[in-house]
């Protein structure tokens, strides 16, 4: 059911090259507004009028490249509860805005129809019952074919300019008109998909503002060669990552599990942390890093547990609550002999090994970039986007949606969520707004 390279199929034609609302961009925010606009625009269109014409271009020979990889293959659609908290970037207030005009319930309800299944997880998260990202994306295609929109790729957008009372959208291909443009060509995580952050330089051509930041977020982290965490790959476990600032104040911590990888870490704590140590480094260079690997037990707790186990063997006391391979690791981290007794180590010895325990320090030398991203932090500062309509407060007649705004959440479905939401309520609204033009030309 997939997409050809030039599929422009099903309602009103894109004739003399001109199209009344242009998407750029056809990842989930982009596939979401086209169905939107062309939904809206049908439901609202009056007899003897001309049907409004909806086409969204993309640049890939392959449409939906980031729907496909999501959530190890089988696409992570929504969690089963969002709230603004869940998201970092722009003001929680507007992101509220946004998001209660297309909720949870909403998009089980939208895929239901389509006769997609979504499945909760003990983690909040959903997915298709079939476990498979394929099912999403070709439900997307079809409803995009149903409501009438039309799609062209590989047809990559390079420039937006203002014409008249219009737009002109051009690109190798060559170039088009139309009335309004709905930009959702994502930011620039994954871009061998066309996430490039092109999108962001036409916004910038455009008159919008681009955040200062603009970095990887949910992106594994690197730690230097030779260290001995990166010895422990393919180790997961429950641990808990707290970043401090130069002065060590505590000033975010995540618990979740965590990946020992060759190359650093990763894992939901660490991909969840990414984007606020890029952050906090780029406001306080000291900013710290550390893990706990004993969650939720003070660093006192853990001394008076150790001087408790007197003449138990250091590896097997540790092993009764951490793989064997991680107690081993500790010890030699700590320079405690592995075949020690607890009562053997003295206080020195048992104080080093605690302080790992509770927080072995991190030093991330970067992170594994743009590629392994799955979202960017940064874009569009959504004070410049009426969050009612999703329509530019600098450009008239452009909209914008999904991750080329200011908005990034975490793990678990969440940026899939933002992209429903933002991409309804630009659809709609620039449909609507091409409605209420026609009547007032009418009068």
């Amino acid at each position: 059911m997939s997409a050809g390279p030039d599929d422009a199929r099903g309602g009103a034609p894109v004739r003399d090259g001109h199209a009344d609302i242009c998407v750029v961009g056809a990842g989930a925010a982009g596939l979401f507004a086209a169905i939107w606009a062309a939904r809206s625009a049908h439901a609202s269109s009056d007899p003897g009028v001309a049907p409004v014409s909806v086409l969204a271009l993309d640049g890939a020979a392959r449409i939906g490249a980031k729907i496909l990889v999501a959530g190890g293959g089988r696409c992570n659609v929504t969690h089963h509860e969002v709230r603004e908290a869940d998201y970092s970037g722009s003001t929680p207030a507007s992101v509220r805005n946004v998001l209660r005009r297309f909720g949870v319930d909403r998009t089980v309800e939208f895929f239901r129809d389509l006769d997609v299944e979504l499945k909760r997880e003990d983690t909040g998260k959903l997915f298709p019952t079939t476990d498979d990202a394929h099912t999403v994306l070709d439900a997307l295609l079809g409803a995009l074919r149903m409501s009438g929109a039309a799609l062209r790729h590989p047809w990559r957008v390079t420039d937006v300019r203002r014409l008249g009372s219009g737009f002109e959208v051009s690109g190798p291909a060559g170039s088009l008109t139309c009335s309004r443009v709905i930009l959702a060509s994502g930011g620039k995580s994954l871009p061998k998909s066309g996430s490039d952050g092109a999108g962001l330089e036409i916004a910038r051509a455009l008159g919008h503002s681009v955040t200062t930041m603009i970095v990887p977020a949910l992106v594994p982290l690197t730690l230097p060669e030779g260290h001995w965490i990166r010895g422990l790959s393919g180790l997961t476990v429950d641990a808990e990552i707290v970043l401090r600032s130069s002065t060590t104040r505590k000033m975010r911590a995540i618990r979740g599990s965590t990946l020992c990888t060759h190359f650093g870490i990763s894992g939901p704590s660490v991909l969840d942390m990414s984007r606020h140590w890029h952050h906090a480094r780029d406001a306080d260079p000291g900013c710290t890093l550390e893990m706990s690997w004993l969650p939720g037990t003070s660093a006192e707790e853990l001394d008076a547990w150790l001087v408790s186990c007197k003449g138990a063997g250091t590896v097997a006391v540790l092993r009764d609550r951490m793989p064997e391979r991680l107690a081993r690791a500790l010890c030699a981290a700590a320079d405690v002999a592995p075949d020690s007794t607890v009562q053997q180590l003295g206080r020195e010895r048992r104080r080093a090994l605690v302080s790992l325990l509770a927080g072995t320090p991190l030093p991330v030398t970067g992170d594994r970039g743009w590629n392994a991203a799955e979202v960017t932090a940064g874009g569009i500062p959504l004070a410049e986007i009426d969050v009612r309509t999703m329509e530019s407060r600098i450009v008239p007649g452009l909209h914008l949606a999904g991750e080329i705004c200011d908005v990034d959440g975490r793990i678990g479905g969440f940026n899939f969520q933002w992209a429903w939401a933002s991409g309804f309520v630009a659809g709609c609204s620039a449909a609507e707004a091409l409605r209420s033009a026609h009547v007032a030309g009418e009068q």
